[in-house]
């Protein structure tokens, strides 16, 4: 009978900066969809923020894309255990989405095309944390990834970067979106291993 020494503990995962706990390396881009892949024609694509009073401030594409914009090199990190490292994208910050809007809430509700919901308080989106992403990778973003446009929020779990994006509604309690509704965590730190309620 073979002899197992103390603190023995298996396989040693590589220790990879920039990993959060519980996560794994990938090199490739999974695609993971509760649903089908909308694609949406950019003549009818348009983003609104909805103010918790109900104003409204709306861009279509020409708009949108005319918009001051960073290029951003940022790590990603899904629920599903995988993250990747050093991505690279294209896209319009918040801060300058929101920089003519009044708000007094302190949560949000993005939706998408396709009835998706996600929420992330407000603070997240501000002070450079969060974009409406358009391209990926020097390229335009694949509808299978969320094109022509989605939330990146890459301090969260990427559930909450929401593909096919059309708008955010500020609300003012916390709400749970789609996911959340469906059991997944209600803010989703990756550092904290916030995957599920209770977690």
């Amino acid at each position: 009978m073979g002899i197992i020494s103390r603190g023995f503990g298996g396989r040693r995962r590589e220790s990879v900066p920039g990993l959060p706990p519980g996560q794994y390396l990938t090199h490739d881009f999974p695609v993971l969809s509760a649903g089908p892949t909308p694609r949406i024609p950019l003549d009818r694509w348009s983003f609104t923020i909805t103010t918790e009073t109900g104003g409204k401030k709306s861009w279509n594409w020409s708009e949108f894309t005319a918009l001051p914009h960073d290029d951003v090199t940022v790590d990603i990190h899904c629920v599903t255990k995988w993250s990747k490292l050093g991505t690279t994208w294209r896209g319009v910050s918040l801060d300058t989405l929101l920089a003519d809007v009044e708000t007094a809430a302190d949560y949000t509700m993005v939706h998408s095309f396709g009835g998706y919901t996600t929420n992330v308080p407000l603070e997240d989106l501000l002070d450079g944390k969060a974009w409406i992403a358009y391209k990926f990778d020097g390229e335009d973003l694949e509808p299978e990834h969320g094109g022509p446009a989605r939330m990146l929020v890459p301090h969260l779990y990427f559930w909450k970067s929401a593909k096919w994006v059309n708008g955010l509604e500020m609300i003012n309690e916390d709400e749970p979106g789609f996911w959340e509704a469906a059991g997944y965590h209600i803010y989703g730190d990756p550092w904290l291993e916030q995957r599920y309620q209770g977690d």
